[in-house]
């Protein structure tokens, strides 16, 4: 309940106070975003030295190896989403306060998703140096674009299964467990247009896995948006 002459903001300004929120906290510590960093790069690193180039072209490697980071890395990004409300028990207040609970979610996702794309900003830049890849104009923004289209669809899952997960004993297991599943239909799109945009093809063969990876984003959004209410309990 609100305090007489009190209006609760709405559902895009309480979303864009809770990401300022958790992203303040992020800018503050850094602690899981390093985390991230430093577990992308060191994964690039020990890739591109364990890969025997005369067995494997890099422009086929390429791809799954940043797929393979972007999941993991982000994994570490969604388990501090709710974890990071567990001291002094601020959930409660999340959970007290006027605002709809889809709009909680919606800025936690948001926070997410400016975690996970600052991610990607380094990431991808590091691949593309490590494993040569080629330098053709547009080549790089297309694949951050991909990245952060995927990135949506990922946000939406992990955040979800992060508020689930965060209050049992197991959260650093249950939560992969949970979403690493429903990140298929996402990875795999985002997977085959990376290649395919690495290996110069044209647009048109593109745009297909774009507008499935668009849908599944879209699906994933609405319903873990709707399903959230129900992950927690006063």
């Amino acid at each position: 309940m609100t305090a007489p002459g009190v209006t609760a903001p709405g559902v895009l300004a309480t979303a864009w106070l809770v990401a300022r929120k958790d992203l303040t906290i992020e800018f503050r510590t850094r602690s899981a975003f390093l985390a991230a960093v430093t577990f992308a790069l060191l994964a690039v690193v020990i890739f591109r030295f364990s890969w025997d180039p005369t067995a494997v072209n890099a422009l086929d490697l390429a791809p799954g190896v940043l797929w393979t980071i972007f999941v993991f890395s982000g994994l570490l990004g969604l388990h501090r989403s709710f974890g990071v409300e567990q001291a002094d028990r601020a959930v409660d207040a999340l959970l007290a306060a006027p605002v709809s609970r889809e709009a909680v979610f919606l800025g936690k996702a948001l926070a997410n998703l400016g975690f996970v794309t600052a991610v990607q900003c380094v990431t991808v830049p590091a691949v593309a140096l490590f494993y040569d890849l080629p330098a053709r104009g547009g080549l790089l923004p297309a694949l951050l674009g991909v990245a952060v289209l995927a990135a949506v669809g990922l946000v939406a899952v992990g955040t979800l299964f992060s508020a689930m997960t965060v209050n049992t004993r197991l959260a650093e297991l249950l939560l992969p467990m949970l979403a690493l599943p429903f990140f298929v239909p996402i990875v795999t799109p985002a997977a085959l247009a990376t290649a395919r945009l690495l290996a110069g093809r044209p647009l048109a063969e593109v745009a297909p896995m774009l507008r499935l990876l668009g849908s599944f984003d879209l699906v994933f959004l609405v319903a873990c948006t709707l399903a959230f209410p129900f992950t927690l309990e006063e």
